[in-house]
């Protein structure tokens, strides 16, 4: 037995939950058909059977067709969810998890040209910032309808095998009604009392009870403070957290506090890295002290030691670790094993939520496997033949290969022209609020030296270096460095200087700068960051209709938070064509893609951030050597078969490039070529 907090059994209503932690709901927009299939399965199944307690499926399951999806959620109001979420939950209580679902109607959070066309509707005539469409102030025969679908939703995941459900009641059609912010309704639902704006969510959960009956476990995930003024207060929130307890209707109560209407809002309520951890735990604690109820939070909670912290002291009953889980979904095993230093750090780069909100899939910054459980290994399997893997390059790509290859009993060898491993990570980590992201660095290194890896820093590898090692493989892994030639000019940009020159402290950002944004990724507003930060007057550039679109929602917020509070500028759908020197000044000959417009402006620095040229000199001077001419099945590649082209019989070694070395893409994209490729060797 274990005195450990995290590892306490926890009785939820008639249901054991075999520790203390769990996963909240969220979406990672895996449906098929808005069905949870195969994948959707695979990914809750994966944390399931390493150990988690509860996982809370679905962030945000549409009971209502006039509720489409906007990132892909599951669609409760269809009979034919019921076959796929038994598959789901037996998956998963074959491992001993429980499994609740999150059931929503998204009101305004929506938009209307999606699914079946309807309007939107909500308590609100204005229009969400984030989803921008405009809704129909509800009408009662609305309310009535939508009462019974969320009773229907219900009735389905429970005849689904659910153990439970929880209802969305934060940004969502139930808080618009009981927050005084979205009600614009008059009579029994109205915004003038508390208990009006109360009625709709308390009818919804009576309507379910009445279908479900006593026994199935029902809660709400609830917002008791929106933390804006003119919205829920903190003493509302407390207030409306002890009606809900005093209902007698409900099993437990998930506390969030903010909103979500906005990227901003979101960030608070979600933070991101560089933000403070767990900002909202002592304030969920206050809740469960006041009602007494069974009490569930996640904000921020990445590490196992925060976790313990609020359930030691009482603040919780149950801890949300989300996004740990999507960074490593065996942190309750490693918790177990004693393990704790082996769990993959979730560094809060929030790559998995901005994904979703750009219409996209949930995926990890640094764990390929997650969300690919399908086709991608959580745990290495060692190889049937040991072999000698020579990789050149320690940063993000150079380390996953270096990894995997150890994990899979190889030999492995990294040469490393820099001091110390990371690559574009080390140098993103320079700036304060991205200082996380070396924790994709450090623990590589770590499960690296673990499997007496050699690295060979301060070492600019050539032939001579590699072909001596005897190599079966070869992985080159050495990344790229600025491009500053202009679009399509066929010439540098002269007189400029790069992001990253400016990042790394190299060169001083002078008194008027233009950063010329081509890539539209985090080291352009870091360089502006940094810039506006020493007192310079910053216009940020972009040929683009918008700005920074890698960087997406919620890690754009801290940015903008910074640069507008200076004097930084956004001009977009401007390309820069020319840079010359004129006196102590340069000059820009600055046009657009959309006319023959072009004007000259004086600057006295010009910042060019457009990706990187790969660094490849070292690959195509062992290209003749090896036996595969740096080929590439890719159809072995996404079948995760071992890679056999042969198109040299004299070639001694298998050679390969990965990540920027490439071309410029991404820290995610760079461990994912590492990943897929060498599992398989």
């Amino acid at each position: 037995m274990t005195k450990d907090p995290l590892l306490q059994p926890y009785k939820l209503k008639h249901l054991t939950l075999k520790n203390r932690i769990m996963t909240t709901s969220h979406e990672p927009a895996y449906p098929e058909d808005g069905m949870p299939k195969d994948r959707y399965r695979a990914y809750h199944e994966e944390r399931a059977k390493a150990g988690v307690a509860l996982t809370m499926t679905a962030g945000s399951a549409a009971v209502s067709k006039d509720s489409p999806p906007v990132f892909n959620n599951i669609l409760a109001y269809k009979d034919e969810v019921v076959p796929w979420i038994q598959n789901l939950t037996d998956g998963c209580h074959e491992h001993g998890c429980a499994v609740m679902i999150q059931l929503t109607h998204l009101g305004r959070r929506t938009t209307w040209n999606k699914g079946n066309w309807l309007p939107s509707v909500s308590s609100s005539k204005h229009r969400e910032p984030a989803h921008r469409a405009f809704p129909k102030l509800i009408e009662d025969w609305d309310i009535e309808r939508i009462i019974s679908d969320f009773a229907d939703a219900a009735e389905r995941m429970q005849v689904g095998g659910m153990d439970g459900i929880e209802l969305q009641v934060y940004g969502h059609l139930l808080d618009q009604f009981w927050s005084p912010l979205t009600n614009d309704l008059v009579g029994p639902y109205g915004a003038d009392t508390l208990e009006n704006r109360m009625r709709f969510p308390l009818d919804v959960l009576g309507a379910i009870r009445k279908r479900v009956g006593d026994d199935f476990i029902v809660g709400f995930r609830y917002t008791a403070d929106e933390a804006q003024k003119g919205g829920i207060t903190k003493e509302d929130g407390l207030k409306i957290s002890k009606t809900l307890a005093d209902t007698g209707q409900l099993d437990f109560l998930n506390v969030v506090r903010g909103r979500i209407h906005t990227d901003p809002a979101m960030t608070d309520l979600i933070p991101i890295q560089g933000m403070k951890n767990a900002p909202h735990l002592d304030f969920a604690g206050q809740v469960k002290k006041l009602t007494g109820m069974p009490t569930f939070h996640a904000a921020k909670i990445p590490d196992v030691a925060t976790a313990r912290h609020a359930v030691e002291t009482g603040l919780l009953d149950m801890v949300g670790m989300t996004r740990a889980h999507m960074a490593d979904p065996q942190v309750v095993k490693k918790i177990v094993e004693g393990r704790e230093d082996d769990i993959r750090p979730c560094v809060g780069a929030t790559y998995c939520l901005d994904r979703i909100y750009e219409a996209g899939d949930a995926l990890c910054i640094h764990n390929a496997a997650t969300g690919r459980e399908l086709t991608m290994p959580h745990t290495i399997q060692a190889a049937d033949v040991k072999r000698k893997a020579v990789v050149v390059g320690a940063g993000p790509a150079g380390l996953e290969a270096a990894r995997v290859a150890a994990e899979r009993g190889h030999e492995v060898v990294v040469f490393e022209a820099q001091p110390d491993p990371g690559g574009q990570v080390r140098l993103t980590a320079q700036s304060p609020r991205r200082r996380e992201m070396v924790s994709i660095i450090d623990w590589r290194m770590a499960q690296c030296a673990a499997r007496d890896v050699v690295f060979h820093f301060n070492t600019w590898a050539e032939v001579d270096d590699v072909t001596a090692l005897n190599p079966d493989v070869v992985i080159i892994a050495t990344g790229g460095m600025p491009n500053t030639e202009l679009y399509e000019s066929g010439k540098d940009a002269a007189h400029v200087v790069t992001s990253w020159d400016i990042i790394a402290g190299d060169v001083k950002p002078a008194q008027n700068i233009l950063i010329y944004d081509e890539a539209g990724d985090h080291a352009g507003l870091q360089a502006a960051d940094i810039a506006a930060a020493a007192g310079s007057t910053v216009e940020v550039m972009t040929p683009d209709r918008t700005f920074a679109p890698g960087v997406m929602a919620m890690n754009l917020v801290p940015y903008m938070r910074a640069l507008q509070d200076n004097d930084v500028t956004f001009t977009v759908t401007r390309r820069l064509f020319d840079v010359a020197r004129s006196g102590n000044k340069l000059t820009a000959t600055v046009g657009t893609d959309y006319s023959d417009h072009v004007k000259e402006q004086d600057y006295d620095q010009i910042v060019i951030n457009y990706g990187t040229l790969p660094l490849d000199a070292l690959y195509f001077d062992l290209k003749p050597l090896s036996s595969n001419g740096g080929a590439v099945d890719h159809d072995a590649l996404i079948e995760g078969a071992p890679q056999t082209i042969q198109r040299n019989k004299d070639g001694t070694f298998q050679l390969f490039r990965i990540g920027d070395a490439v071309s410029a893409r991404n820290t995610h994209a760079a461990i994912y070529d590492a990943l897929r490729l060498v599992k398989d060797i």
